[in-house]
């Protein structure tokens, strides 16, 4: 068993990735992040989807092309299409983001 609200270091000087579990075609991790976001002008574009769960915290999310920034709180989820680029604007600098990640 495992909680994906412990075992957080108090200090974050980048953000955390932890595999919770991963098989050949699907990987689901944990992701922490305090006041992290995209460096400037990098876009991800990654070879699989990633469907997003806000645990914790806030973030803004960016999809390229898209004029606004998705502000996602705890409970709200957004599924990124293989190859859709897109960007972490922000995550709370005031406390932990905890995102569940869905690699598939």
């Amino acid at each position: 068993m495992g909680s994906l609200l412990e075992d957080i270091p108090v200090e974050l000087p980048e953000e955390l990735f932890d595999t919770i579990c991963s098989t050949d075609n699907i990987m689901i991790e944990r992701i922490v992040s305090k006041g992290h976001a995209s460096p400037r002008g990098f876009w991800h574009d990654q070879d699989k989807n990633e469907f997003v769960l806000v645990v914790k915290g806030s973030a803004g999310l960016k999809i390229e092309n898209k004029e606004d920034i998705m502000v996602l709180k705890p409970g709200d989820y957004f599924n990124i299409r293989a190859h859709v680029k897109h960007r972490v604007e922000w995550t709370d600098s005031m406390c932990e983001t905890i995102w569940l990640a869905v690699h598939y």
